[in-house]
């Protein structure tokens, strides 16, 4: 392949050339280079690349070079997308490339009523953007014809599989022409993938930009390992207080809990309620809408979310990722670290660990191929006592990591009784009194022993 150093050697109209031009784009990406030339010339493409490595761009140019103008009522092309935040940053992506052509597009996600979906489909589209469940809804009320379909995308495919999307995924691909280009795009590269890929490309050419799961080599990760949940609240607050250096960060938590009461911590004790936002699955659809655009604009500093925002999140000028708790899914920390460090700009990644995480760490560290830098807490950092409920929940979670990796260990709360202390037991459960009397079998005390008792407790 010849030597690619700007978007003009590509086959692209000058339409697209003046819309890349218009967004700022000089440099073709290394995913950019090696995909699109040869999705234009209609190859099944498997792309393995790290978030913020411009690859929406590398199947979007081909794809609006191929459908290229306005025809007919029917989409052509359908790009996939596992959230309502990634299917609007692709539709607006498409925005930006295809200003200076007469595309139609839509996009169309759960989260709120489909009639407004449903009458932009009817007026005619050439390419749609759609998450798995509300494609299906809006095709089973037969507002939606995919005859004319000719490429089909899926983007983030491993959050697909993560988010049980296959049985969607399967169910479409009955009700679409077989003759299409197909277009499969991940981060990483799990087994389940790799699975999907077989079934649904044909003799695809594989584009590998990076090792797979690899993180960006544009963000610094540190590790700082921590004793308790509470530590972690004094370390983010510490860190947060630094606005010179942590001017816009995402703080990702595990779950909608601990993010809602990060959120209201910090908006009550360490920055002002205007500058935070929190997302996740439970807030409304235009809460969400909202304060990602408020990050995006800069009016927001910090940005609370789990991992249903780590996908969809792009923002160039992300000074800070603070992983308050290490994913249980292990690519996610890809995604995650992967808001940071993009479009050439540098980003750095913060890991909080306590104890019953390092299990998850080792895990991450195998699959990013390398070790994750520890960094000694600070000095003037208040380290809290780790709370007994804490300490007991920490242990049973380390104990069944150890049971997960070893089926034979018994654990710490493995009661190990010394058989020549056990007595056996009696009809009722319990050990005999001493001497070997034994009450009656039916559980009752006796009656003359304790008729005898009370007499003599009366004289």
């Amino acid at each position: 392949m010849a030597d690619i150093s700007s978007f003009e050697d590509f086959a692209l109209n000058r339409q697209l050339l003046n819309a890349v031009a218009d967004a700022g784009y000089e440099t073709p990406t290394a995913i950019q280079q090696q995909s699109i030339p040869l999705i234009l010339a209609g190859h099944d493409v498997l792309g393995i690349a790290q978030t913020g490595t411009g690859k929406t761009a590398a199947y979007l140019l081909p794809i609006l070079m191929k459908v290229k103008y306005a025809q007919g009522q029917h989409p052509r092309a359908l790009i996939l997308a596992p959230t309502r935040e990634l299917a609007m940053q692709i539709d607006e992506s498409i925005t930006a490339l295809a200003r200076h052509t007469d595309l139609r597009h839509a996009v169309v996600y759960g989260g709120l009523g489909p009639k407004t979906q449903i009458e932009r489909i009817q007026r005619g589209i050439d390419i749609l953007v759609a998450t798995p469940g509300r494609l299906l809804d809006i095709y089973r009320k037969g507002e939606l014809v995919l005859k004319e379909l000719k490429t089909l995308v899926l983007d983030e495919a491993d959050k697909m599989m993560d988010m049980g999307f296959m049985p969607q995924i399967r169910r479409m691909l009955e009700i679409i022409p077989r003759k299409r280009q197909n277009l499969l795009f991940s981060a990483t590269m799990p087994d389940r993938v790799i699975r999907l890929s077989e079934e649904f490309l044909e003799f695809p050419l594989r584009v590998e930009v990076a090792p797979q799961s690899s993180t960006a080599v544009m963000v610094n990760q540190v590790l700082y390992e921590v004793p308790n949940f509470k530590t972690k609240i004094n370390l983010l607050s510490m860190l947060l207080q630094d606005e010179a250096v942590f001017q816009r960060v995402i703080v990702f938590t595990r779950t909608r809990e601990i993010a809602n009461n990060i959120f209201k911590f910090l908006a009550r004790k360490v920055v002002s309620e205007e500058s935070i936002r929190v997302i996740h699955a439970n807030k409304g659809q235009n809460t969400r809408i909202n304060a990602m655009e408020a990050f995006k604009e800069g009016n927001v500093r910090v940005l609370v979310a789990t991992d249903v925002a780590a996908r969809g999140i792009d923002v160039s000028l992300v000074s800070h990722v603070v992983n308050f708790d290490v994913p249980l899914i292990y690519e996610d920390y890809v995604h995650r670290i992967g808001r940071t460090g993009r479009a050439n700009h540098t980003g750095e990644a913060v890991t909080f660990v306590t104890e019953a995480e390092a299990y998850h760490v080792e895990k991450i560290e195998k699959i990013i191929r390398m070790t994750i830098p520890r960094q000694p807490l600070p000095p003037e950092l208040p380290v809290e006592k780790t709370t007994f409920t804490e300490s007991q929940e920490m242990a049973r979670t380390i104990d069944e990591q150890r049971r997960k990796d070893d089926p034979t260990f018994q654990g710490a709360f493995h009661e190990k009784k010394n058989p020549l202390k056990q007595a056996k037991p009696t009809g009722n459960g319990r050990k005999p009194p001493p001497g070997g009397a034994r009450r009656p079998t039916g559980g009752k005390p006796d009656a003359r022993k304790t008729t005898g008792h009370a007499r003599s407790r009366k004289r």
